[in-house]
């Protein structure tokens, strides 16, 4: 039963886009598209500044259902100080996966005291779910590939917000 929700849930997960229709690059097959299967990119969400040791980036705050179910779907361009949180209710055993995201990504798997437990290089277009080894993930953060490596971020940090720690800035 904990796998079928892990699998219903990495279907709810993505990754990439820019508002454009769903016209896979000519190498890719197209898809058919799921009933109320993100289309295009969403707009641009509110931000927030993070932390991570002395690195900082701006990330993108998806917090809905829908929001999460599109996150970086079909955008083509992702600042190298951008990302996009992605904030659930509970701890659970994520899962990503990067369909329709031509976006080379990494993603970092975060529990909800905001320690980073697992950091994972994501391949564009893979609908391959990368599922967490525990089910404590709370948070996750995707950055453009490498953004992690480039900036010494390692497992066991902890990410802050400018308003505090991350459980106290979205569940006060």
């Amino acid at each position: 039963m904990r796998n079928m929700a892990a699998v219903l849930l990495a279907f709810l997960l993505c990754g990439c886009g820019n508002k454009t229709a769903p016209t896979p690059p000519a190498n890719q097959p197209v898809q058919a598209l799921a009933a109320g299967e993100p289309t295009h990119a969403q707009d641009r969400l509110p931000t927030i500044k993070l932390w991570v040791g002395p690195a900082q980036i701006t990330a993108e705050i998806a917090s809905t259902a829908e929001q999460i179910r599109t996150g970086m779907m079909f955008r083509t361009n992702l600042p190298d100080s951008e990302g996009m949180l992605f904030v659930f209710r509970q701890p659970h055993q994520a899962g990503f996966w990067m369909k329709n995201c031509p976006l080379p990504l990494s993603c970092a798997y975060i529990d909800p005291q905001g320690v980073i437990l697992e950091l994972h290089d994501m391949e564009t277009h893979n609908t391959n779910s990368i599922t967490a080894s525990t089910d404590q993930v709370m948070f996750v953060l995707e950055t453009s590939r490498g953004w992690f490596e480039r900036n010494g971020i390692r497992t066991n940090m902890v990410i802050e917000t400018e308003r505090g720690p991350l459980l106290q800035t979205f569940f006060k």
